[in-house]
Parts: C-alpha cells; structure tokens; sequence
C-alpha cells in the first residue's frame, strides 16, 4: 500500500499525454496532428496546468495562507496527522456552499477531491511521497485568469519525422527493478520498472526504463537526450509508450515527447529522469523548449 501510494502521489501531476491508438501505415503525420491540438487544448484547460498559481507547503500545525486573488484572501489551513482542515471562511465555497465550518479536505490523492472556490482560484489539497523525509502536504491553487493561461504562447516542435518512431523490444526485469525517481523539489519516490525497452536510433541501439503506474496499462518514460537545456526543455521530457505486444514489441514515438508542467510553471513537483534514461543523442523529435518557459 505503501508503494502504491509513493506511484500515485509521484506521477499524478504529470500522466495525461496518452498515446493514439494503433493508426493504419501512412497517417502517422496526422496522428501527430492530432495529438498536437489535444495537448494543446488541454493546456490550455480550465483545470490544465496554465492555470496553475500558487502552491503553497503546510507545517504540522495552523498555516495562514493568503490566496493569490485580487484582493488576496487571507485562509487558513491545519495540518495534523496527515489530515488537512480548512478553517471557517465564508469567502471560499464548496459545491457552491460557503465554508461557515470547517472542513476536512480530501486531497488530489482521493478519489474525489475537494476543490475549494473563490472568484477565478480553485484550491485542492495535495499529497507528496519522500521516501526519505515522509509526505509531504500542500495547497495547490489554479486561477482560470492566470497570466500563463491568458497569454498563453503556444507550443513549438520540431518536424515530425517517422524515424523518430521505432519500434522497441521489451525486456523484462525479474523480478521488476526498484528505481530511485526524485523530483524538481529533491523528494524521492522509489518505483518500479518493469523492464527496459530497447531500440535502435541512429544506428545505435539505446535502452530506457519506464514506469509503470499503479492501475495504468500504459508505460511512462522520463528521459533527457542531448538536445535538453538547449532545444529542448532541460530537466526533462515525457513520453508515454503502449505495453508490448505478444511478441515483447511496443512502438516508442519520440514526436509525442513533450514538456513537464514544470516548463510552465514553478508550481508543480515534476519527476526528473533516472541516470540509466539520459540519452547520449539528440533526439530531434517532439516538443520544443517553450518560450514563455523556466528553462
């Protein structure tokens, strides 16, 4: 359980650029296309990481906290035994019901979780795994008038190229590997991979170990290549890859690598990729480093 958890609360922030089904030979430049207008659109979502304004982290114990609105509204929080209370503020509603008691707030870890509202903020409790230091606490705040969202710069790639998506082999670990995955905040989660996934780039066979997310059938890779803090965003890209087949084969398309949600905004907790998944070569595939961007 506890290992489920760490999965749950590492990734949660990141794990929704899925891969296309399986499209027929000679569509793959509309597949891309296509995959384009939805990352897109999702960014720029009411609840995408645009909108993203604030995080702030609890101390056990009662945390005044001045939400980002204009004017600010000052909130308090109360952390105690894992658990996050919002205290009596009749400005903030939820459900459209003004908070006149207070109230335990589900985290982003639940299966539904409290959104708190005032004005254009919306606020949730979140839950961060340190295999080293314990969980972590905070309230997250989104603000569908954030600067990021409204002047939002759009995404910039590099062309798509079908030599970028290769076909990998898949081979297993047994039993799976245990790997060490910190994130932009220094918070580590150990997490398991259940195999590698080999391929050919260049001329040159390469490896990468994805994770594979409790409750999740697809495989989640974080790497880093040559182009990264350059081109490319610099702590990291994402790619999502289909589980293999019955012959142990799966297709890893580079031209769906995109940017963390840290590339955005410094509110997020971003995980950043394994030694084992820096790669050596410049993948010119994917998305750019963005120009309204943190690195």
């Amino acid at each position: 359980m506890k290992r489920l958890l760490a999965i749950l609360l590492l990734f949660a922030a990141c794990r929704y650029e899925r891969p296309a089904a399986t499209i027929e030979p000679g569509s793959h430049q509309d597949e891309i296309e296509a995959w384009r207008a939805n990352r897109a659109s999702r960014l720029r979502a009411p609840d995408g990481w645009l909108a993203l304004a604030g995080l702030y982290w609890l101390s056990e114990g009662n945390n005044d906290v001045s939400l980002p609105s204009k004017p600010p509204v000052p909130s308090q929080f109360v952390l105690q035994n894992g658990k996050v209370t919002l205290s009596p503020n009749p400005v903030l509603t939820i459900e459209g019901k003004a908070v006149t008691v207070a109230v335990e707030l589900q985290s982003d870890m639940e299966a539904k979780p409290t959104v708190v509202r005032t004005g254009t903020l919306s606020l949730v409790a979140i839950r961060r795994e340190d295999a080293v230091h314990g969980p972590r606490y905070g309230v997250r705040v989104r603000d569908t008038a954030a600067d990021a969202r409204t002047h939002f710069l759009g995404l910039e790639y590099f062309p798509a190229d079908a030599n970028y998506r290769v076909e990998a082999r898949f081979e297993p670990y047994s039993p799976p590997k245990t790997i060490p995955i910190t994130n932009v905040l220094g918070m580590t989660s150990n997490e398991i991979s259940p195999g590698a996934l080999v391929f050919t780039l260049q001329g040159k066979e390469y490896r990468i170990d994805p994770i594979l997310e409790q409750g999740e059938k697809d495989y989640f890779l974080i790497f880093k290549d040559a182009t990264s803090g350059k081109e490319t965003y610099g702590a990291a890209r994402y790619l999502y890859a289909h589980p293999p087949d019955a012959s142990g084969k799966t297709i890893v398309d580079f031209n769906k690598a995109y940017n963390p949600p840290c590339a955005f905004t410094p509110y997020a907790t971003c995980p950043l990729p394994p030694p084992q998944n820096r790669l050596p070569i410049r993948i010119e595939a994917g998305e750019k480093k963005y120009a309204g961007g943190h690195g």
